[in-house]
């Protein structure tokens, strides 16, 4: 009950009209976007089950849980009667998924983890958290259900990182600066869109920053470490 108070509450007030033209049109790249999100991160995780093999399982059942959200998703552009533009979001994530392959195909498994567990779960951590007091109903339910989730995702490529970070972290650095300055690239790509559906950039900059920093911090880097890697970002900003 109280869950649907805020619903109705939040959907009087923000202002949004989740039915026009405009919102829609934004709606179709920016749902295609998350579809595509957890289509990579599926076979993301799939990939990194033939590096890790001992870990085979556990990153099997990653990868169906991002086919649920997924399918959760879709669900969300079909009940705005929008067909997300699918072809704009492999581009989106193209630059990404080309890294992770070349990483995988090299079987660097630090990379991979680097890309998917913590920049890829980060980004759609702070998109979600935003998204969430400005989505319609039916996609706010979606969204709250998919970050449960994605912590638990973020946390894996946690604490194997953490647990092999005497070994990783020159390679994590590496990783940290041919793939953060992508995200902020993204981040632009997308301000537009992300602003008619009421989420800021400065915003998700702010989010994305926090899950990140918090990530590298329980791996095992300083503050200043943490700072220095973050800042590697910002020449794209």
């Amino acid at each position: 009950m109280i869950g649907q108070m805020f619903a109705a509450f939040a959907d009087e007030n923000i202002g949004i009209d989740y039915r026009s033209d405009t919102y829609r049109d934004a709606y179709s790249r920016i749902n295609a976007i998350v579809i595509e999100g957890e289509q990579e991160a599926h076979d993301n995780y799939i990939q990194l089950g033939d590096l890790l093999t001992t870990l085979k399982a556990e990153l099997a059942g990653l990868a169906k849980m991002e086919s649920r959200h997924k399918k959760g998703f879709e669900a969300c552009g079909r009940n705005l009667n929008v067909v997300p533009d699918m072809d704009f979001a492999k581009e989106f994530f193209s630059s990404l998924h080309g890294n992770f392959q070349k990483a995988f195909a090299t079987e660097d498994v630090v990379t991979c983890l680097l890309i998917q567990s913590l920049i890829i779960e980060c980004f759609a951590i702070a998109a979600y958290n935003i998204y969430i007091p400005v989505a319609d109903d039916f996609a706010r339910k979606i969204t709250e259900g998919v970050i449960k989730d994605e912590y638990l995702h973020l946390n894996f490529g946690e604490v194997w990182l953490q647990e092999n970070f005497s070994t990783s972290k020159e390679q994590l650095e590496i990783a940290n600066r041919q793939n953060l300055p992508l995200v902020w690239k993204m981040l632009n790509q997308v301000a537009k869109d992300a602003k008619v559906l009421g989420m800021e950039k400065d915003a998700l900059v702010e989010d994305f920053m926090i899950q990140y920093g918090e990530s590298l911090g329980k791996i095992g880097f300083n503050t200043r470490e943490i700072m220095r890697m973050s800042a590697m970002g910002l020449v794209a900003a």
